[in-house]
């Protein structure tokens, strides 16, 4: 392991969710009761595919290193620490680490009966490279 600092426990390897991600990540769950919350730890360039919560949505609080969040038909956000990020039910986008940073951020699942994550597309590598 590296000397990437953060708060938060970094957790073991994303294994359950890996062929939705292109690269190393990882996840400590920290409430499961009430809202579900996770600590997501990106190694540098990693990063999820596409997706979309249907009826609950999402919302990122960064913690620790450098991403990317994008929507669909927007431009790429970089994030550092203390960017919050809320994303509605029904877009499509994805988040992860800059080329060169380690990553971490707290998700949290907005409650909702039903909600479900639909898994889409990797990131195509010729548009990671260019941000």
């Amino acid at each position: 392991m590296n000397e990437f600092k953060q708060i938060f426990p970094l957790g073991e390897k994303n294994d359950a969710y890996a062929p939705y991600f292109s690269g190393q990540s990882y996840l400590a769950v920290l409430t499961q009761e009430g809202i579900q919350s996770y600590n997501v730890t990106f190694e540098p360039g990693c990063r999820n595919n596409w997706h979309i919560h249907h009826k609950g949505g999402q919302i990122l609080y960064c913690t620790a290193g450098t991403g990317w969040y994008q929507e669909e038909g927007k431009p790429a956000r970089l994030l550092n620490p203390g960017d919050v990020v809320n994303i509605p039910a029904g877009v499509n986008h994805w988040h992860g680490a800059a080329k060169d940073s380690w990553f971490a951020h707290i998700a949290l699942m907005v409650p909702a009966e039903g909600a479900t994550t639909e898994w889409r597309e990797p990131v195509a590598d010729e548009e990671y490279n260019e941000l």
